[in-house]
């Protein structure tokens, strides 16, 4: 019953009051974006969803299109935009993502969506992350976030795909909270983003 009816009625509801709520702090955001990053305050990207169905995520952008000499794109960590530190610090790339939910394509909360070229190296524990729709928080992003190793994201990806309840729903809602406001877990050990899946 939660899982089926109650949840997607949750986030269709919870993710429309956050867009009109947030609405204030989402517009300043944007235009300072828009400062930084030349006229582009959004980053969108091809995802994989519930059943690796494709969708377009949108995040704020938090990296400039700098390259070097050659044409190719500098590293994250030099691309990061002093604006951007302090968006993802707060978490406030993800606000877009409450779009994502109203629309369906997300949940609240359930596994992270991944990038598309992860999809194959996925072994079939891994693989059943994608059998409920992915989510702006989970149980991963609440033991860890980036600072943990793949394999630990996976077990809890799975795990959640295993318990999904209200209850869990909940404490993973409010986790993220203090997640967010202590600002733990936002990136992996000395890199400014998390490492590239290998498969391994």
């Amino acid at each position: 019953m939660y899982k089926i009816f109650i949840k997607p009625l949750f986030d269709f509801i919870a993710s429309l009051i956050g867009l009109i709520i947030l609405s204030p702090i989402f517009i300043f955001v944007v235009i300072l974006l828009c400062i930084a990053n030349n006229g582009k305050p959004f980053f969108f990207q091809l995802r994989p969803g519930k059943n690796s169905k494709v969708f377009k995520i949108v995040k704020f952008k938090t990296m400039n299109d700098k390259r070097d000499a050659s044409g190719n794109l500098l590293s994250d960590a030099a691309r990061l935009t002093k604006i951007g530190i302090f968006v993802r610090k707060t978490s406030l790339d993800e606000m877009p993502q409450l779009w994502n939910v109203l629309k369906g394509d997300m949940s609240l909360i359930g596994p992270r969506p991944l990038l598309t070229n992860y999809v194959h190296l996925y072994s079939d524990f891994q693989n059943r992350r994608h059998e409920v729709k992915p989510g702006i928080t989970g149980l991963a992003q609440v033991n860890g976030r980036n600072a943990i190793s793949w394999d630990e994201k996976f077990r809890y990806d799975v795990q959640y795909v295993d318990s999904i309840s209200f209850v869990l729903d909940f404490k993973i809602f409010f986790k993220t909270i203090l997640k967010v406001i202590n600002s733990d877990g936002i990136s992996a050990t000395n890199e400014a983003t998390i490492e590239p899946f290998n498969g391994k």
